[in-house]
């Protein structure tokens, strides 16, 4: 049985490294359906279109993008112990995308070179909310936060701020230093489908709390944002939209435009946020309600037009060990996304497999921007997005030079205070929509490799089950009792209690040590692992040796 367990657990990792285009990296050559892939492209990777065209398809790719930017703040603020119409909420969102557009430049031109948006991540979400759950970072009671003068109160916020930017880059030299050092290849050999399935699908499962908690505001609102999104990107997804277009050698006429393909997160949120401005406007909704759109109108009304993010804009960044593992967690797991997705988007464009230095160079700038981010103090880090390579085959458009363009556009938006601003004034309960549908994806998107991974085989399913059970269970109580930890030195009981209350880190290596034994031949030695192996000394059984010994005895010989 353990020996079947290994070939399957060596199909499965060839599996795959086939699916991310591993093979690929070693020859360099195009198969036969990317040949035909790079037919169909409009604009391949090194094609220059129309400056207009370029502009179009850029802000496309960052109305894609916006969506997820903005989940972040509503779920990291509160932890901050920020006030919710507090107007440094639109500053950290416009710094998230001036920091998006800063690395997804350097991406497109240095890193790996293939049009990818890099931008915040929910996977550096979980390992914040454990830092910030500490003792000592953990907010006041309501009361006492009533009673702060706002420059306390700004203070308040900005310690807990520095710290996880301390936590961020310092964590992200490990990414930087995997690209440069080549360490991608090594990475690779100990991810295998029962490492993705768990590591991925906690990000989602984890913060199952905080949708609720969103949600719970108005839940038919927000089974309203529910039913919506779910209308616009499984059922409409197909349904073309007439759009008036000119053309110097077409003239005008009508492009037909895939709007429910591309853009569901922010047509939901827009048709509910009409709604719930209806429902204000009538007084459906009582006053200071969550629903109501003018609960949060002096965010608008005290932020300013423009403003430039700049670094240690919070103050210098601190750092400390809890704060320091806890984020590497979140390192690990975007290094490890990232990689999957670069063979994707260069099949996409009708690229050759980006080879083995060029994915090196990616995470590398990916490590440099996600320190840039922790630098310039928007509590998260940098990942690819997924969202945009998928806009990229549906628009067939691949060429890097709208990513540039689209990069720049970040930047300009991100100095716009006031279009920041706009984003946290939306109503809570459609937040909470939002997020039961948007985490559901990423728990969906990680299970999905369960598809390589052989479910007749009871050690797999013990494997899959019992690390995503267990990796829920002991943060929970982590959480819940975040001072059992007591081993006379505060810095480990913080990094200890940061730890455990990571799922995401709990998870990805509770299996890879459960799944690593059996590849490791030290581990054939020891009598209780499953891949234990008799060798000539013991190959018999205790009776069997005995049986041996008193054969030999009688013979009056030893062998």
């Amino acid at each position: 049985m353990s020996g079947m367990d290994n070939n399957l657990a060596a199909s499965n990792t060839q599996l795959v490294l086939t699916e991310l285009g591993a093979k690929n990296l070693e020859n360099g050559e195009l198969k036969e359906e990317e040949r035909k892939e790079s037919k169909m492209i409009t604009y391949a990777i090194d094609d220059v279109p129309p400056w207009y065209l370029c502009i179009f398809m850029g802000l496309q790719h960052y109305l894609t993008m916006i969506g997820s930017i903005v989940s972040i703040p509503f779920i990291l603020t509160p932890a901050l112990c920020m006030k919710d119409d507090d107007p440094a909420r639109s500053h950290i969102i416009c710094t998230m995308i001036f920091v998006t557009g800063l690395v997804t430049w350097f991406q497109a031109t240095f890193g790996i070179r293939l049009p990818i948006v890099q931008g915040g991540t929910i996977s550096f979400l979980v390992p914040a909310l454990s830092i910030l759950n500490l003792p000592q970072w953990r907010c006041p009671d309501p009361d006492v936060l009533h009673a702060m003068s706002p420059e306390n109160r700004t203070e308040l916020w900005q310690v807990r701020m520095r710290e996880l930017s301390g936590a961020i880059a310092v964590s992200a030299i490990l990414q930087a230093a995997i690209g440069c050092f080549g360490i991608v290849g090594l990475l690779i050999r100990y991810v295998t489908p029962l490492t993705i399935v768990p590591t991925v699908a906690l990000v989602g499962l984890s913060l199952f709390e905080n949708a609720a908690s969103a949600a719970s505001h108005h839940w038919g609102i927000a089974a309203g944002t529910i039913l919506m999104m779910t209308v616009f990107s499984q059922c409409m997804r197909d349904v073309c939209v007439p759009i008036p277009s000119y053309s110097r050698t077409r003239g005008c006429h009508v492009v037909w435009f895939h709007l429910f393909k591309l853009f569901p997160v922010l047509l939901t949120i827009m048709i509910m946020w009409g709604i719930c401005g209806i429902m204000t406007v009538t007084g459906h909704l009582p006053e200071g309600h969550n629903a109501r759109t003018d609960v949060k109108l002096r965010i608008i009304h005290e932020s300013p037009w423009f403003r430039v993010p700049y670094p240690g804009q919070w103050g210098i960044p601190t750092v400390t060990a809890a704060g320091v593992l806890g984020m590497l967690a979140g390192v690990l797991g975007c290094t490890v996304e990232s990689i999957s997705f670069y063979p994707t988007t260069a099949r996409m464009c009708g690229a050759p497999p980006p080879p083995v230095h060029a994915i090196n160079r990616g995470i590398a700038i990916e490590g440099i921007g996600t320190i840039l981010a922790g630098l310039w103090g928007s509590g998260n880090g940098t990942n690819t997005f997924g969202e945009n390579v998928g806009a990229i085959g549906v628009t067939k458009i691949g060429s890097r030079r709208v990513i540039q363009y689209a990069a720049v556009l970040m930047l300009i938006i991100g100095l716009i205070s006031k279009l920041g601003a706009m984003f946290i004034i939306i109503p809570q309960p459609v937040v909470g929509g939002m997020f039961c549908v948007m985490f559901g994806m990423i728990t969906a998107f990680g299970l999905s490799a369960l598809q390589y991974v052989d479910l007749n085989s009871s050690r797999n399913l013990y494997i899959v089950g019992f690390s995503i059970f267990f990796s829920l269970v002991l943060p929970k109580w982590m959480r819940a009792n975040p001072h059992v930890i007591k081993t006379g030195s505060e810095i480990v009981d913080s990094s200890i209690t940061v730890l455990l209350s990571t799922s995401i880190l709990v998870g990805g290596v509770r299996l890879f040590v459960r799944q690593s034994h059996s590849r490791h031949k030290f581990f054939s030695y020891i009598p209780f692992m499953p891949t234990y192996k008799p060798r000539k000394w013991n190959r018999r059984t205790p009776i069997q040796g005995l049986v041996h010994m008193r054969k030999k005895i009688n013979d009056n010989r030893i062998d």
